[in-house]
């Protein structure tokens, strides 16, 4: 079996995804990554994920790997069109 994927948030990190989660504005699927990352920081496993979000193995491990090369700024446009739009503080 291979290493298992995880990723680490700092406590900024955690609550910017949960507000995330919470804008009005941003579509569901990328609610669904923000929660799939906060998931995984929290020790949940891939598969456990998978079936909560009833995804393939290969999206969890895109969007975790994205989570890993990129960060936040995966979701930079989406924040900024938040904030103007008027959603809640993020």
């Amino acid at each position: 079996m291979g290493m298992r994927l995880r990723v680490f948030l700092t406590s900024e990190e955690d609550r910017t995804l949960r507000e995330l989660r919470r804008a009005t504005t941003i579509p569901q699927r990328v609610k669904d990554r923000a929660d799939v990352v906060r998931m995984n920081a929290r020790g949940d496993y891939v598969e456990t994920i998978t079936a909560y979000f009833n995804w393939h193995v290969e999206t969890v491990h895109k969007t975790l790997k994205r989570w890993q090369t990129v960060g936040l700024a995966v979701y930079g446009k989406l924040l900024g069109a938040a904030k103007r739009i008027g959603d809640r503080e993020l």
